[in-house]
């Protein structure tokens, strides 16, 4: 991995750890503190924990010397933030850009700022990482048959969940267990579409060893989601038959990432 990209993953790791102890933290204050304001708390939780699993991912990736390793991140970073840069100037009138106070304003640009630039910066890294010497080595832990094909329904399912969201914001709130704005549904959708993305690219890896960071990432995802839930529990529909699908794929997503993560080493050992 070229130096170009461990310093950007390193970089970006500040920013989004910042971004999402303002969300999952601070999820009452997006008045004051966030480029729009978020009126679901739960939502704003939602949204700054999936910031914070990108501070596991993008600081694991940092720290591996193999691109083959690295490639899980990169390309689904790369997509996230650009459906965020667009999704943002979609509804560019929602934004604190005017009025209000210093640090909210403050707060407004600096977001459409770093969606601005972080885009073509990774395009420029990747294509120097990809003009570099060597090739990959062997997959030296494979992915059984069954986890693959596992890991493929969960890259259908959230980009499909994410696509509907970005293209059908109002009619896929409509079904959500919680309420959500044509804004936050969109927000939630790249990141759906990002993670779908990643689990394809882990598909694709397949290899336990290749796709580890991303598989810590989406477990820190649903573990801080499921916290997030216990927060803000009171805005759900429990009676919402989609509270149950959304659960079920939280838990099925946490349950491929243990695996890849602890029972991989029994499977391995074993074949």
């Amino acid at each position: 991995m070229t130096t170009g990209v461990r310093r950007f993953f390193y970089v970006v790791s500040v920013l989004v750890f910042a971004v999402g102890a303002i969300l999952f933290v601070g999820s009452t204050h997006t008045a004051r503190l966030f480029a729009w304001t978020i009126k679901s708390p739960l939502t704003a939780a939602v949204l700054g924990a999936n910031y914070w699993a990108a501070v596991a991912l993008e600081l694991f990736a940092a720290r591996q010397r193999a691109w083959a390793r690295v490639r899980v991140a990169f390309g689904p970073v790369l997509a996230f933030t650009f459906l965020t840069l667009v999704v943002s100037l979609i509804h560019l009138d929602r934004f604190h850009l005017h009025g209000g106070e210093l640090l909210t304003r403050l707060s407004t640009w600096f977001w459409l700022a770093v969606y601005a630039v972080v885009p073509p910066v990774m395009v420029v890294l990747g294509a120097r990482q990809l003009r570099g010497h060597g090739s990959d080595g062997p997959r030296s832990r494979p992915f059984p048959a069954f986890f693959g094909r596992a890991v493929a329904v969960q890259a259908v399912v959230l980009t499909g969940l994410g696509g509907a969201l970005l293209l059908a914001p109002s009619w896929t709130a409509s079904i959500w267990p919680w309420t959500l704005t044509p804004l936050t549904a969109r927000a939630l959708g790249a990141w759906l579409f990002g993670m779908g993305l990643g689990a394809a690219q882990a598909v694709w890896e397949a290899d336990f060893e290749r796709t580890r960071i991303a598989f810590v990432a989406f477990g820190v995802a649903v573990l801080l989601q499921l916290v997030a839930v216990a927060r803000y529990g009171g805005e759900i529909d429990w009676s919402a038959f989609s509270i149950v699908l959304y659960l079920a794929t939280l838990l099925g997503v946490l349950g491929l990432s243990l695996f890849a993560l602890l029972g991989a080493r029994t499977h391995t050992r074993m074949s």
